[in-house]
């Protein structure tokens, strides 16, 4: 997040502006931009009134005064009573003036039909501290996923103990005491259990807060610029509960910190090791390319992936992974600050990345936008992935006078049109969902069939304000839901694993993976089928290399993989 123009930006891009105030109805889509009128990409709005998530997600003081108070809290997806469908964990803040008694992160269970009941307190959790972050991983294998939260320090791990949460932070070793922002789990070093990697942002002292600073002529909140970036750290997980920080011997302490916000892991050079690709705040991106055990080579700036094409420095908030160009590698599509564009770099043979963002037009159209969390998901079933972007901007202040961008902004949702991503507006929008035309302080966002009927829904968290579910209601064709499940080991649920879905027609891909923003979506992968697909053949690569086939494999369900 930071105000700053970018180091080898375009003149002529950053002189293009286009006012944020207009709503998706003010204007007619251009020509083979945007969707028809008609559109399979349909949402109900569902108020916390209706689905009983009750919770403010609280991270400051509204409007938002110093850095702290910006980035909102996390979602997380996970099924922590393994009764088959997906409860929601939210990382809830505090404020300056009572940093370690805030109201109180939630975990909600899901009673179906969309409704859900807190029942924080009967699972055990008792987390008052500035959350920001969290990641779900079963770190000890006993087939509960676990709740690992950053905070504005330290940080918590809550072990799911058959349902009910323990706080096993100072026994496991994780507790840093740092401001993180996100984590992910990966079986980095292959041994059958899963490793985390913490992204922490800078230094803040809430009792003596950096003093204000100027963007565009208007005097805004001091930082990320003049305060303390942190280093991040990499722990290994050593199988008996416990972990050991490794990050300098492993190789991902580079000289100088990074403002941290986002990361994945996952095998991005196709080498069979998984990788981490780390998204710094005006700073360039890292990308660990693990060397085999715990070993890495930091290659971002000779990978392309540390920066854009005009090589600038960029925001790099969310981060979402696709095959976008269907070539069997996971691309990396990352969202910024308003008046840069969100950027999609294409894997090219998984050690070089080229920016195409402008090629599938997701360029000028994100331009006044400051985006969050992201996501691709076929939203629709007609079997390919569409991308959905939450906005805000962090600055109070911001106006399209003063800052070519408004503080709310709306969500951006791209339907995938042939060779391209178009941003659903318009008589298309309205169609879409309200959610469409409503401007707010986006900030979280996580994906999942969360009523059972086989399409993806969304759940949305505002920066100091609600949490909505956005119940799909147009998808059409067929599906395919896959878990994993692995007995072998201490990694149950497959993280890092490759799933393939084929057809006559077509090869589709996915990766179960950790990380992006803050957030953890549902630990599952979703297909959509056109419509008359009856079966389909499954393939998975699991993190360990093996691959297993199912053929036949029946449409319109939920599928369990369980490895021989």
């Amino acid at each position: 997040m930071t105000g700053s123009l970018r180091r080898g930006a375009s003149v002529f891009a950053l002189a293009v502006v286009v006012p944020a105030a207009c709503s998706p109805t003010d204007r007619e889509p251009a020509a083979g931009q945007f969707s028809a009128a008609q559109p399979a990409l349909r949402f109900e709005t569902l108020e916390p009134a209706e689905t009983g998530l009750d919770v403010t997600m609280t991270c400051g003081t509204d409007p938002s005064s110093q850095i702290i108070e910006v980035n909102g809290g996390g979602l997380a997806l996970i099924d922590f009573d393994r009764d088959g469908d997906l409860d929601l964990f939210v990382a809830n803040g505090a404020t300056m003036a009572l940093p370690e008694q805030g109201p109180g992160s939630r975990l909600y269970e899901n009673l179906g039909a969309m409704h859900f009941a807190d029942v924080t307190s009967q699972a055990g959790i008792d987390l008052h501290r500035w959350a920001m972050g969290v990641a779900v991983g079963d770190y000890d294998g006993d087939g509960w996923d676990d709740l690992y939260v950053t905070c504005y320090g330290p940080n918590v791990l809550l072990r799911n103990a058959g349902g009910r949460f323990v706080d096993v932070t100072a026994q496991a070793g994780v507790g840093d005491p740092r401001w993180g922002t996100t984590a992910a789990f990966g079986d980095l070093d292959r041994d059958g259990d899963l490793d985390l990697y913490v992204v922490n942002y800078l230094d803040f002292d809430v009792a003596d807060p950096p003093p204000r600073s100027r963007f565009k002529g208007v005097r805004v909140m001091g930082g990320p610029h003049g305060l303390t970036a942190q280093h991040d750290v990499l722990y290994e997980n050593l199988g008996d509960g416990t972990f050991r920080d490794v990050t300098e011997a492993a190789g991902c302490r580079p000289t100088n910190a990074g403002y941290g916000l986002s990361a994945v892991i996952l095998d991005l050079d196709a080498d069979g090791w998984p990788d981490i690709f780390v998204g710094n705040d005006s700073m360039p991106n890292l990308f660990y390319r693990n060397l085999g055990g715990v070993r890495f080579e930091e290659i971002g700036g000779r990978s392309g992936l540390a920066v854009n094409a005009d090589g600038g420095e960029q925001a790099t908030m969310g981060i979402g992974v696709a095959d976008v160009n269907g070539d069997g590698l996971p691309d990396i599509f990352s969202t910024n600050f308003s008046g840069d564009t969100n950027t999609l770099q294409l894997n090219i043979d998984g050690r070089f990345f080229d920016d195409r963002t402008m090629q599938y037009g997701l360029g000028m159209v994100s331009r006044p936008f400051l985006g969050w969390s992201c996501g691709f998901a076929d939203f629709d079933h007609d079997g390919d992935e569409d991308l959905l972007v939450v906005n805000g901007h962090v600055y109070p202040e911001a106006t399209v006078d003063t800052m070519d961008s408004d503080y709310r902004q709306y969500p951006l949702l791209f339907e995938r049109v042939g060779g391209r991503f178009a941003r659903v507006r318009g008589a298309a929008a309205a169609a879409a969902g309200a959610f469409l035309s409503e401007p707010r302080s986006g900030r979280a966002a996580v994906i999942g069939d969360l009523d059972g009927d086989g399409d993806l829904d969304i759940v949305t968290g505002d920066l100091n304000g609600p949490i909505r579910i956005l119940r799909n209601i147009g998808a059409g064709g067929s599906w395919l839901i896959i878990q994993l499940r692995d007995s072998s080991g201490g990694n149950p649920g497959g993280i890092g694993a490759r799933i393939e879905v084929i057809t006559p027609a077509r090869r589709q891909r996915r990766w179960l993976i950790s990380g992006g923003f803050q957030s953890s979506t549902a630990p599952l992968v979703h297909f959509g089928l056109p419509p008359g697909t009856e079966s389909v053949s499954v393939e998975v690569s699991w993190p360990d290399g093996q691959v297993q086939r199912l053929d036949n494999v029946t449409a319109g369900r939920r599928l369990t993989v369980r490895r021989p």
